[in-house]
């Protein structure tokens, strides 16, 4: 069973920053080599939505509303991916998830972390 923990949401005003991080606790080193991780936000109301995603081989793909904002990395070693926000705007406001999908099954989920933009 894969165990994620997202941590770094928090209330913030427009053009602020942000940085996510998610961990995979319980992930063995080599195994959590072999993940594909995402970022999902759900808003009020709203479907869960993808913002990025980066394979095990490091492909990285961005959602258009995001692109030149918001960068999604991953410290293999700590067994973490992170979501860097920047100039954030109110409709950034949301439940931020984390996903891991295995090669033997997926997608696996955090609990969320808010991020809430306003002034």
């Amino acid at each position: 069973q894969v165990q994620l923990v997202e941590s770094g949401g928090g209330l913030v005003p427009p053009g602020g920053s942000l940085r996510l991080s998610c961990v995979a606790s319980r992930a063995i080193l080599s195994v959590f080599n072999t993940y594909d991780m995402a970022w999902y936000r759900q808003a009020p109301s709203k479907q869960r939505e993808l913002v990025a995603t980066i394979s095990s081989g490091n492909t990285i793909t961005y959602a258009d509303s995001v692109k030149g904002r918001f960068t999604i990395s991953k410290n293999n070693s700590r067994k973490t991916v992170y979501l860097q926000m920047n100039n954030l705007k109110s409709e950034d406001t949301g439940v931020y998830y984390c996903s891991a999908t295995t090669p033997t099954g997926g997608p696996y989920w955090g609990q969320g972390t808010q991020v809430t933009v306003s002034s």
